[in-house]
């Protein structure tokens, strides 16, 4: 397994399928620290800034124990030799000095245990995890921070600082300590610094006699290092998205592992020593082997410097797109939680050089229900040299991805500000527009560009509309396609799609426009522009005139294509605020304070494969489509109906038997069978007189199914209880249950003879039941009992479905 943070989650990955096996949930702020249990390597300890350390059995995905330190706690580390403690980064007064001190973790049966004694160890450290490292089976502790290495030593409880020089001079600029890390099984400190270099420290124990050899490979910054666990190669990474593997420490026996993607943030070694693995400035962790080749990558949502395409839904697969690796537009399926694949749409090789200008990809949408995806790429290095590229995809069923159509170099000739495709059924030619800065909108449509050779399709322009030489801003169709609203700076017009002939403009000189979007089905005939002068303003395309308007400074507006509903996301100086309304009133269906602290940049609404029937108001607008939207520091975020005290239950008060079984794909072929065999099963049990007792409330098999096997007593020691708590009490039937069951018995056997004696037996029966019951009551003998309690336990169940 591997174990990644995940904001204040600890996600747990299979090494071999790259799947997410368990979620780690319970702590309530972001998580700092894990670390394996030095004295049981099942277990693994995490902490967190809301103060805690938490102690969780990762097989079974249970929470044990939680330890309240009560500091907020910015790193964690464990030592073998340290007996119930384990080491954090803690703040002090100071919001700039970090102390490293050890914390005793108290024995107690109890789940939640508070932890308060602490031991000072080290001062003056950096927070990051990178810069604390333990070496020579725990006998020192390294720390580094700006130009000064500091060891303490625990025999001896004597700490040694070095220092390196922090002149402004060329030779001396960037000596700046980035990372430490120490050999496993001798007295030798690896240090990263700021100029690329890597530093062997020796003979450290002497203020006097210490020594230093330097590495250089990298040209920028060592971003962190990682001894192997025998200690004879030692691993670096940095911005080059090169893993660099220095064997016996020397200058001359180095490996190289290139192009990983980006930078490399992290290094980690396995405990048996087989596997490496990398952490990426792209949200992303690639595991390698031990020589070198990548085996397995995990993918998260890809963090780009930029989005500028906005937060797109693919209708095909459902994913989610926006701009991922420099180039590239990536899928990423929100369901499960990964990276579908990458779309290389620039198509040229990515050169990571600050002083470079690249081409970026700037805008792109989806048309004909996904069968059409437009991309806009542009390269500015001054400003009267703009080089402008738009490409048409086709999705090809065959290949099931995208095939480059038609490209069209310059289609403006100024930044283009908004693209958008007509998707109403009632058009069977594509159609696309697109708006510039250069004070047009164009209309480009799909033709047959056949000839003797092939049978082929392009896009060509049909129309160029302009008003008055004013910029256009944005553009977009009405839910029918018959209406094309486009706006120029202040003043919103009305196209027919049909003719392209002006059927009218809006103006309320509130300042540009900044959002422009059409109301759905019953508010169709509303359309919705917000200014960046904080007016939202809502005119009646029927009356042509302003129905209503707001103050309100909006970043964000969505509609919810399965409602009436928008959605529109406000920025104030306390945080973003979320306000959810229809068109056809001002009055906001819900509103949502303090979404976020940061700025939300882009918002969208996902359909849900199956409506939710939520009746509360809070939530009545998430039944058809769930919102998610991104902030400046690209985290996606999105709206739970679960109460915060339901996300927080520990799992092992969650956890069922049932439940903890993975859904693979061969459940969901199974899945529906095995639940219509099991309603059967339920079924006949319910209908037979001898009731089981329900094993919910039976102590000896919770405890075996809710507790981990490897912390089971022995079998011996259970076998006993588990046994007696299956036993049924014995039960002694009266006279009465007896002819009860008789009498059933004979309507059953009634129920088989053939239909020509049908009637005859069927009036004899109801003349001689009582008399036969009476009668088998006074004459059976014990072993003719047996034999009817065995016909009894027989399933007739069968004959219901004949």
């Amino acid at each position: 397994y591997i174990f990644c943070v995940s904001g204040d989650f600890v996600k747990v990955h299979s090494t071999a399928t790259e799947e997410c096996v368990h979620i780690l949930q319970g702590h309530r702020n972001l998580v700092t620290g894990i670390q394996l249990n030095p004295k049981n390597h099942l277990q693994l300890y995490s902490c967190s800034f809301d103060g805690t350390i938490k102690l969780w059995d990762y097989i079974d995905g249970i929470l044990i124990k939680t330890f309240t330190v009560g500091h907020k706690l910015h790193a964690l580390f464990t030592l073998a030799f340290a007996e119930d403690s384990v080491f954090v980064i803690i703040n002090k007064e100071k919001p700039d000095v970090f102390q490293l001190v050890s914390v005793k973790l108290p024995k107690s049966s109890s789940q939640e245990i508070e932890a308060k004694e602490l031991s000072f160890v080290l001062d003056y450290i950096n927070q990051s995890p990178k810069c604390i490292a333990f070496g020579n089976e725990g006998e020192y502790v390294a720390a580094v921070r700006d130009f000064y290495l500091s060891v303490y030593f625990f025999k001896k409880k004597t700490t040694s600082r070095f220092t390196l020089s922090s002149s402004k001079n060329k030779k001396h600029a960037k000596n700046n300590f980035t990372c430490v890390a120490c050999h496993p099984k001798e007295d030798c400190i690896a240090t990263g610094h700021k100029d690329g270099k890597i530093r062997l420290w020796r003979n450290f124990d002497d203020d006097k006699k210490y020594t230093y050899t330097c590495l250089h490979w990298h040209h920028d910054m060592v971003m962190d290092l990682a001894f192997s666990v025998t200690g004879t190669s030692l691993l670096s990474g940095g911005r080059e998205s090169v893993l660099v593997e220095w064997r016996d420490a020397t200058e001359k026996n180095k490996e190289f592992l290139p192009r990983l993607g980006a930078t490399i943030e992290h290094i980690s070694v396995s405990p048996a020593g087989d596997l490496f693995c990398t952490s990426h400035s792209d949200n992303k962790i690639i595991i390698i082997h031990r020589n070198l080749e990548a085996s397995a990558v995990i993918q998260g949502l890809v963090k780009d410097s930029n989005i500028f395409t906005g937060l797109m839904i693919d209708p095909r697969t459902k994913a989610l797109v926006l701009n991922g690796k420099p180039g590239h537009l990536q899928f990423y399926s929100l369901q499960h939680d990964k990276q579908l694949y990458n779309l290389d749409i620039i198509q040229q090789e990515y050169i990571n050089d600050y002083g470079l200008i690249q081409i970026e990809l700037t805008k792109a949408a989806f048309g004909c229900y996904g069968n059409w995806l437009a991309t806009v790429e542009q390269r500015q290095e001054k400003e009267t040299e703009l080089e402008l590229q738009m490409k048409l995809w086709m999705y090809n069923k065959k290949t099931q991805g995208f095939v480059l159509n038609t490209k069209i170099n310059m289609p403006h000739e100024d930044h283009i500000t908004a693209l958008c495709f007509c998707n109403a059924e009632k058009f069977e030619n594509p159609t696309l527009v697109t708006a510039s800065k250069d004070g047009h909108f164009k209309v480009w449509i799909l033709t047959d560009d056949s000839d003797i050779y092939k049978k082929a399709v392009g896009w060509t322009c049909d129309f160029v509309g302009s008003y008055h030489k004013y910029q256009a801003t944005n553009c977009c169709f009405s839910e029918d396609g018959s209406l094309l609203a486009v706006s120029f700076e202040e003043i919103v017009t009305i196209w027919d799609s049909e003719t392209w002939e002006l059927k009218c403009t809006f103006c309320q000189r509130a300042g540009n426009i900044r959002h422009l979007c059409f109301g759905r089905l019953t508010c169709s005939k509303y359309l919705l522009g917000a200014t960046e002068n904080g007016i939202l303003c809502c005119w009646n395309l029927l009356s042509c005139a302003l129905e209503w308007s707001a103050k309100l400074t909006i970043r964000v507006m969505e509609p919810d294509p399965c409602s009436e509903n928008i959605a529109a996301v406000s920025q104030s100086s306390a945080g973003s605020d979320l306000f959810v309304f229809k068109p056809s009133e001002p009055r906001p269906l819900y509103i949502q304070k303090n979404i976020s602290r940061e700025e939300v940049q882009w918002g969208v609404f996902v359909p849900r494969d199956v409506p939710e029937s939520f009746t509360s108001e809070a939530y009545q607008w998430l039944n058809r489509s769930q919102f998610y939207f991104l902030t400046k520091s690209q985290s996606l975020l999105t709206f739970s109906t679960k109460s915060p005290e339901e996300k927080l239950t520990p799992t092992s008060q969650q956890l069922l038997a049932e439940e903890s079984l993975p859904t693979t794909p061969f459940y969901f072929i199974l899945g529906k069978h095995r639940q219509q065999q099991d309603k059967k099963i339920n079924e006949a049990l319910e209908s037979e007189l001898v009731q089981l007792p329900l094993t919910e409330n039976i102590p000896a098999i919770s405890e075996l199914l809710h507790t981990p096997a490897h912390v089971l007593p022995s079998a011996s020691f259970l076998c006993s209880k588990f046994v007696n708590s299956l036993l049924l009490s014995k039960e002694t039937k009266s006279g009465e249950e007896i002819l009860e069951d008789v009498d059933m018995e004979e309507e059953k056997e009634s129920g088989d003879d053939s239909d020509e004696e049908h009637d005859f037996t069927e009036n004899t029966q109801d003349a001689n039941d009582t008399d036969l019951g009476e009668d088998i009551i006074h004459q059976l003998s014990k072993s003719e009992e047996k034999e009817l309690r065995k016909f009894r336990k027989v399933d007739y169940s069968w004959i219901t479905v004949l």
